[in-house]
């Protein structure tokens, strides 16, 4: 017993309450037990105060501190700002042993893990394939440097480099399994050429799920099917592109008029919004649902809408700059519904030296959308 023991096991009846924990791979409840989140935590976390993150030390707040260490399974603790963003954190626990299922690591295996963070999911893959089978690649210096004191701090032996995520780690190829923690919007080709035929690449793709892809015999591609939904931090070399509020400025709409669609599935569908990110994988999408609905569209460069659906009366769309996003969302929105409506586990994607395509339905035969690198090279 510690001082954490309620707050662990809080997390951990509300995983069971939700179904969260992989029912297929018992191993990961097994060692998020024996290797719990505070271990991992920095003595200072951030909390978001409704305008900017604020910082939390357990020297001064440990009751405070705690809780956000052990937030719900949904949440994630916020351990690093940069330039007043996150830029690190313990992931929710619920997503990472969501991707550790969809991993299926063996005793054995070698594993290339990207984006070290603070070392938990580096310390969980260990436990699993065993010592000296990990190797983790992290970008910032200094927090490779904690993950390596908290790595030694629990007995896990794992190699942890200092390097760009996006070109994997070739000293130590081949690899079974390679796992990234952090977002991309193509899959690096270097991750495929590092696996063994048959290796297993679980990655978050762009802003709201995590795809597992497995190498074909060959080598010459990578294919799978969407996982689940979460949100990721991206790679720190992702222009993040424009806010809203620097879309928009202050220059009132160049357009209004009425919207024919209910907005409500577009805040309360996970696979409308996951279908409109594969289409149309430019426009950030904002939601809220209060007296109506409203949704915020931009597209980071220099097209908005706004979107408000009282609870009485039509919904209006309010647009400016050279995109019309209200009608492109529509139409995007309408070709899915006529491709029979598939949810986020229906998608799927293939990835090969040249291209990288997002498919539903049939690799081979489905509808295709190019992404990435891929889609700027056949507009």
């Amino acid at each position: 017993m510690d001082e954490f023991t309620e707050l662990r096991h809080r997390l951990a009846r509300v995983m069971d309450d939700q179904g969260t924990w992989p029912a297929d791979s018992p191993w990961v409840r097994q060692a998020v037990e024996k290797l719990p989140r505070h271990r991992f935590a920095p003595g200072r976390v951030w909390a978001w105060n409704g305008s900017a993150y604020i910082p939390i030390d357990r020297a001064h707040d440990p009751g405070r501190w705690a809780e956000l260490v052990y937030p719900g399974p949904d949440d994630s603790t916020i351990t690093q700002i940069t330039d007043g963003l996150a830029s690190s954190s313990l992931s929710c626990q619920s997503v990472v042993v969501d991707m550790l299922d969809s991993l299926m690591v063996e005793p054995g295996h070698r594993v290339l893990e990207l984006g070290t963070g603070l070392g938990w999911n580096a310390a969980l893959l260990s436990e699993r394939a065993g010592p000296g089978q990990v190797t983790s690649v992290e970008v910032d210096a200094q927090l490779a440097a904690a993950a390596r004191e908290h790595l030694k701090g629990v007995g896990a032996e794992v190699a942890v480099e200092v390097g760009d995520g996006a070109c994997g780690f070739p000293e130590r190829q081949p690899y079974d399994r390679l796992v990234a923690t952090y977002a991309v919007d193509e899959v690096p080709w270097p991750w495929v050429e590092q696996m063994r035929p048959g290796g297993r690449i679980v990655t978050p793709w762009g802003r709201l799920g995590h795809v597992a892809l497995t190498v074909a015999a060959d080598g010459q591609s990578a294919s799978g099917w969407m996982q689940g939904l979460a949100m990721f931090m991206p790679s720190r070399d992702t222009d993040p592109g424009k806010t809203l509020g620097q879309v928009r400025g202050d220059a009132p709409p160049e357009t209004e008029g009425p919207i024919a669609r209910d907005l409500l599935p577009l805040h309360a569908d996970w696979n409308v919004r996951f279908a409109l990110r594969v289409v149309l994988p430019e426009v950030r999408i904002t939601t809220e649902a209060a007296d109506g609905v409203a949704a915020w569209l931009h597209d980071g460069h220099s097209s908005w809408a706004t979107l408000v659906s009282p609870e009485t009366g039509p919904a209006v769309a309010y647009q400016g700059g050279p995109r019309r996003l209200a009608e492109e969302v529509d139409q995007a929105w309408q070709k899915w519904q006529d491709a029979g409506a598939p949810s986020l586990y229906d998608f799927g994607m293939t990835r090969t030296s040249e291209h990288q395509y997002i498919w539903s339905g049939d690799k081979d035969t489905g509808l295709h959308w190019a992404t990435g690198e891929s889609r700027e090279r056949v507009r």
